[in-house]
């Protein structure tokens, strides 16, 4: 079902929020009002009670996109003559080691293929070869598949070795268990618009406290220092710059109601239905996923697009965005897929309807060869 004339956007972020998300929209904050930065307070609060994180972590949020966070947490994370290895199996790990080499910072990469994830071995092996290594930066989850790494297996290699250990969760973060209290992590990285439900702008790191007190003078930029922007929110409780309020204040009606629904034990149960229910009921329609379910994080599925020469994707997707669902184009190069995504204010019953329209829409197109052209390497 249609969400009022709004389509359902099954994309990992931006999603579908709820109507108590969008209406935290329609009031106007001041940016140093009390209030305000109350709300930010709160947020930060319990951001890192979502991580377990409350006697060795702050919560530093900022402006922009998750990006903007991501490249943020690497240029004060790591010292400038540290080094970064990057287990690469997918877009957004790719886009780390561009960050990198934006920033400066020496880094490595162990390649591996997009349908395979890291091993603690893997780690230890790159350790032992190169000490120059500092820090590892992981994709906790990688949306251009949908590939879930092993996030404690990474930690436990790290903390042996005494790296600094970086997570980009932002396509996991209060779906999938992160726990800091359990194994060691320097910052774990998400933004506001993915698995909390709200909307996009604002990303935000979860630092320990003691990696942060020792980042000054590391960041090459003043809008990306998270040291100086922790420091001055613990002086006068406000952000240093103009803060994307509106997007604040849907961000804590959305954190309310995931605290309401049963934080993320209960977020990722939904989610993970969401995904059982979505490939079964698309490989009833003949559809191949590109990852095995073992690896499938309840994020965002890939699938293998049909075969057949009445397939193309840009009117395929017109016509399920016609049926009220937005899906998401494949982000591989060695194979055409297509990407639907689980998470949002939606439920298996949203999913169900997903199908539904999938298979009206290749029905109108003619499309009944499923089997795709080329098979997953």
């Amino acid at each position: 079902m249609i969400l009022g004339n709004d389509p359902i956007l099954l994309t990992p972020g931006p999603l579908t929020t709820s109507l108590a998300t969008k209406q935290a929209m329609l009031r106007d904050w001041g940016s140093w009002d009390a209030a305000f930065n109350a709300i930010t307070a709160t947020i930060c609060r319990d951001l890192v009670d979502v991580v377990h994180g409350a006697a060795t972590h702050v919560c530093v949020p900022l402006q922009g996109s998750g990006t903007f966070s991501v490249e943020a947490a690497l240029a004060n994370v790591v010292p400038r003559a540290g080094k970064v290895l990057v287990p690469q199996n997918g877009a957004y790990c790719h886009r780390i080691l561009r960050i990198l080499g934006y920033l400066g910072r020496a880094h490595a990469a162990i390649d591996i293929a997009e349908d395979r994830h890291p091993t603690g071995a893997m780690i230890d092996e790159a350790l032992k070869a190169d000490p120059a290594i500092t820090h590892v930066a992981l994709v906790h989850c990688e949306t251009g598949t949908g590939i879930l790494n092993p996030l404690p297996e990474i930690a436990e290699a790290c903390a042996r070795h005494g790296k600094g250990l970086i997570v980009d969760a932002m396509s996991s973060f209060g779906a999938i268990e992160i726990d800091v209290s359990r194994y060691p992590v320097d910052a774990v990285i998400a933004a506001s618009g993915k698995c909390i439900e709200g909307v996009p702008g604002m990303g935000f790191v979860i630092a320990r406290r003691d990696v942060l007190e020792k980042s000054q003078g590391n960041s090459h930029s003043l809008a990306m220092d998270l040291h100086d922007q922790w420091t001055y929110m613990q002086k006068t409780s406000q952000w240093r710059f103009t803060p994307p309020t509106h997007v604040v204040a849907a961000f804590r009606a959305a954190l309310d109601q995931f605290l309401a629904e049963g934080g993320q034990p209960a977020r990722g149960a939904r989610y993970a239905r969401n995904r059982d229910t979505l490939i079964d009921g698309m490989a009833a329609l003949g559809f191949r996923t590109f990852l095995p379910r073992v690896v499938q994080a309840p994020v965002i599925i890939t699938f293998h697009a049909p075969g057949d020469p009445a397939y193309a994707f840009k009117p395929f997707y017109e016509k399920v965005k016609a049926r009220g669902y937005i899906l998401y184009p494949g982000k591989l190069t060695q194979v055409e897929t297509f990407r639907v995504g689980c998470i949002g204010a939606i439920d298996a019953n949203e999913m169900r309807n997903v199908v539904s329209a999938v298979a009206e829409s290749l029905k109108d197109m003619g499309v009944s060869k499923m089997e795709p052209l080329r098979a997953a390497a």
